[in-house]
């Protein structure tokens, strides 16, 4: 188990708690420990669906810059790298993710969060993408999984001010999923991940897989994905599960 990532499982939800004080900020060994975790999630059977958090008091605030306002870009690369595959690992997981956001979510803290699958977000959050104040910009994926979310215009806003949104903000354009008091945001990601964990889990990794592919390919090239998800399914145990409890009057008791 890393220093600063852990993978904690408890009922088919693996808990990737991120752990660097005082502002969880990235440097190379947290991101390469972000990436065993993720690999780590997604290879164990146990995990079913992963919930990431910060803690109480912040989701992340981006890179650590003490490590790189000094540097050119081969001293800055393994940094990015180490964080932007780890963000790549977690959007691909076969297994629903989602982001419980305490505090801020900055720069590559939201890149994290914009890999996982739904974000929940604390009242009191506040998330943005305020590299270009830095003189950089977002390098961890984050202009490219803010498009799909809330469109070219607002992306563009966020990424050209650097301005940060209230929860509320990220709620109405789409950034976040769920608003919950700051105290009920773990909780509440926990709860649903350990509903997407009892499955059905094939199916549920098709439908993330198909609505990748309506993101990255859309179109013909999409819609044969789905088709193909979709028809690949047929014969497996959830699919005969599923099917015979709606023929048979009765809720549907999926494997892990």
């Amino acid at each position: 188990m890393g220093e600063f990532v852990r993978l904690e499982v408890d009922e088919g939800v693996g808990l990737i708690r991120l752990d660097r004080p005082p502002a969880n900020a990235f440097d190379t060994e947290m991101g390469r420990e972000l990436i065993a975790r993720v690999r780590d999630a997604g290879e164990r059977s146990d995990v079913g669906a992963v919930v990431v958090w910060g803690g109480h008091k912040l989701f992340a605030a981006g890179a650590d810059l003490r490590t790189l306002a000094e540097a050119d870009a081969a001293q800055a690369r393994p940094q990015v790298d180490a964080l932007g595959e780890a963000c790549d690992l977690l959007e691909s997981l076969p297994k629903i993710s989602i982001a419980a956001i305490n505090g801020y979510a900055l720069g590559g803290g939201l890149e994290v969060a914009l890999a996982c699958d739904l974000r929940y977000a604390a009242v009191d959050a506040r998330l943005g993408q305020p590299e270009i104040k830095l003189g950089v910009i977002p390098g961890a994926g984050g202009t490219q999984r803010l498009l799909p979310l809330i469109g070219a215009g607002r992306a563009r806003d966020l990424v050209y001010t650097g301005r940060l949104v209230d929860a509320e903000e990220a709620l109405r354009i789409g950034l976040v999923e769920k608003i919950l008091p700051a105290e009920k945001v773990l909780e509440a990601a926990t709860a649903d991940a350990r509903s997407f964990a009892a499955g059905p889990r094939q199916a549920l990794a098709a439908a993330k897989a198909a609505i990748a592919a309506a993101t990255h390919t859309p179109g013909p090239v999409g819609i044969g994905r789905e088709r193909a998800l979709f028809l690949d399914l047929f014969g497996t145990p959830d699919q005969r599960e599923g099917m015979a409890a709606f023929l048979q009057k009765r809720s549907p008791s999926f494997g892990a």
